[in-house]
């Protein structure tokens, strides 16, 4: 069986692939959880968060399919199936059930302000080791503190 070979020196690989596959993990978390809140949402402000909830689960699907087509390009196995997302999150995790729109913007404030600290974290591991990804998580940093400012803003 033939493998995609990587044009990262070994070292280099393994930084990339750690990052790659945190970043992953974070975003298929976050789609999940964000989609959930989306469902489960009640309150006066039920249909503008109710759509900018899809926002954010859309982004999130968008760039964790780029962050995976990423790793494969660079000689990595992504791995984004349920039972390594549940062994492996550090996302904040939502209460079942309805949820005030209140709570709704708590929880999606910690969810996304977690997430984009790791996120800030893996750029600047990535500078040295492949500055191609970095570019790649800086974007989907940016696009992931707007939408923490935007949900942040409602509280």
């Amino acid at each position: 069986m033939s493998a995609i070979t990587s044009p990262l020196n070994p070292e280099d690989k393994k930084v990339i692939a750690t990052a790659l596959q945190g970043s992953l993990v974070d975003l298929l978390d976050l789609s999940l959880l964000t989609k959930q809140a989306h469902w489960n949402v009640i309150g006066h402000n039920f249909r503008s968060l109710h759509l900018q909830l899809d926002k954010i689960v859309s982004a999130a699907r968008k760039h964790a399919d780029t962050v995976a087509e990423r790793a494969v390009a660079m000689g990595c196995n992504p791995d984004g199936r349920g039972s390594t997302l549940a062994k492996s999150t550090e996302v904040p995790q939502l209460e079942p059930g309805y949820l005030n729109d209140g709570k709704v913007v708590a929880a999606m404030t910690d969810i996304l302000g977690s997430i984009t600290r790791r996120m800030r974290e893996r750029v600047m591991a990535t500078e040295k080791a492949d500055p191609m990804t970095q570019d790649l998580l800086i974007e989907i940093t940016q696009d992931l503190e707007k939408y923490h400012w935007m949900i942040e803003a409602q509280r």
